[in-house]
């Protein structure tokens, strides 16, 4: 609105160079009606003199409508160029027969050409103005310079095209557009805009320069229809082009990422809907990916989990229902992790996790060697325990750091002790000052500590204790891998078997 404002001002400003101070001077005839009888035409005080297509006269008023200087003499190209804003198009030779161009913006204004001999008169023809439209005249003469300096000073190329797409008007910063490619500001324009269509108002990209990805210019620009063809204005977008090429090139990694991932991926956006998924998800649930592509929302997903025998039975339809509520209540708050033991013998673990603008990720996770092989240590550690409870031996494992971390049965009964009923770790400290109050006075107490928190190399060895109620004992102590303690109390049977 401010451009087509100014294109009036400018035109109005060139009406004022020729209106001149007649068109100020006060009136002396008496006031009539302006209905009833047409204002007289002023007298023309802006005109041209050509000879041939040169101008060889011109009034002062005339020089200033086209801003030339006292001794310039401009030929008919360069008349012609001047006058077109204000009464174009004209001939591209002087008209050789009288003629009449009305001016482009303003009513009741018109150029005239009048062949005189082997001259020709262009004269500025106007009718008188109301007092009104020379108070507006003057005022908007005052705010032209400011309106022409702000539209020279916007940083985004603007410029007018008629309805053969030529370019008829242009800032600077066009000028400067068209130099980072070498164009001409006058030639055809070099942004590559699409055909204009049915609407007053269009929005395209366009990229100026042909000399490779970094060389180009990206452009937005925005055109809107006015009686004259077409305003367009263009906004710089380098850097979004620059950010969505980042962003294209970051979501291709992770997209060679996801592809190469084992664990299933599948993400649903604000409204619950599939809105990325990877090829493991296909691989471990075994739903089509024509399926997955039609961006199902998530209880249409586990509802085909659930009929494809992915995941564990419900009792009841409701009550799955119910259930997936949770799931998702759980998923929106980063809490929901589930292990499913499919009928397959497969184990799955599937977490649930808030994913941004309100959407939910859930991760499929095949954890069968996992679990197979928890349960198969879970089996031998067993094992072991059995095997280590059904010795008479009193046995007894303290780590590197002085904590009694196993014992058998046979220590239980030997020394009246349950360390599975201990809130806190039993400590070999602790330890040997109970086995000391239940035995004869020995000094092997301190050598056990010392042996159990040491740092240096060991040597097995073993030593003989006697119970105040019980028999004698032997007492052997072996280094175990990783800095463990290996204690084992036996009865010793060659004071047993000792004759009496």
């Amino acid at each position: 609105m401010e451009l087509k404002v100014a294109l009036a001002i400018g035109i109005g400003a060139g009406i004022a160079a020729f209106l001149g101070t007649y068109g100020l001077r006060p009136r002396s005839e008496p006031r009539r009606d302006a209905s009833a009888t047409p204002p007289p035409s002023m007298p023309p005080d802006t005109e041209f003199l050509l000879t041939g297509d040169r101008v060889v006269d011109m009034t002062p008023a005339a020089r200033e409508l086209l801003d030339l200087a006292d001794d310039s003499a401009p030929d008919w190209a360069t008349l012609r160029r001047g006058l077109a804003p204000y009464f174009g198009p004209l001939p591209d030779v002087p008209p050789k027969d009288p003629a009449s161009y009305p001016a482009r913006h303003v009513s009741g204004v018109h150029l005239a050409a009048r062949p005189e001999r082997s001259a020709l008169r262009l004269s500025v023809q106007a009718s008188r103005l109301p007092s009104a439209a020379q108070l507006k005249l003057m005022q908007d003469q005052i705010e032209l310079p400011r309106l022409r300096r702000a539209v020279s000073l916007v940083p985004c190329p603007i410029w007018q095209t008629d309805a053969a797409q030529r370019v008829t008007w242009y800032n600077s910063a066009y000028e400067d557009a068209c130099a980072q490619v070498g164009a001409v500001p006058d030639g055809p324009p070099p942004f590559d805009l699409a055909l204009p269509d049915g609407r007053d108002t269009q929005r395209s990209r366009t990229a100026l320069g042909a000399r490779g990805e970094d060389s180009k210019y990206w452009y937005e620009v925005q055109s809107h229809r006015n009686r004259d063809g077409w305003m367009h204005f263009a906004t710089n977008i380098d850097a979004i082009i620059r950010s969505e090429v980042n962003q294209r090139n970051f979501l291709q990694t992770l997209t060679r990422i996801f592809a190469h991932l084992p664990i299933g991926l599948a993400v649903f956006d604000r409204e619950h809907r599939l809105a990325l998924f990877n090829p493991a998800l296909i691989d471990l649930t075994g739903l089509s990916a024509e399926f997955l592509s039609t961006r199902p929302d998530l209880l249409s997903l586990f509802d085909a989990l659930r009929e494809g025998r992915m995941m564990p039975e419900p009792k009841n339809y409701q009550s799955w229902r119910e259930h997936l509520a949770g799931v998702i209540a759980a998923a929106s708050s980063d809490l929901y992790v589930e292990t499913w033991d499919l009928p397959s013998g497969l184990t799955y673990r599937i977490t649930g996790r808030p994913h941004p603008n309100a959407g939910i990720a859930f991760l499929f996770e095949d954890i069968s060697s996992e679990i197979s092989l928890t349960r198969r240590f879970r089996q031998e550690l067993a094992q072991a325990h059995s095997v280590l409870d059904s010795l008479e031996d009193a046995v007894a494992v303290f780590s590197n750091q002085g904590g009694l971390s196993f014992c058998n049965e046979a220590y239980s009964r030997l020394w009246g002790d349950d360390p599975d009923t201990c809130v806190a770790e039993l400590s070999v400290t602790e330890a040997t000052a109970r086995w000391q109050s239940a035995c004869a006075p020995s000094p092997i107490w301190g050598e056990i500590r010392d042996f159990a928190l040491s740092l240096r190399d060991r040597t097995a060895w073993e030593a003989p204790l006697q119970m105040q109620d019980g028999p004698a004992l032997r007492c052997r102590v072996e280094p175990m891998p990783g800095g463990a303690t290996l204690l084992r109390f036996s009865v010793d049977r060659r004071m047993v078997d000792a004759p009496g």
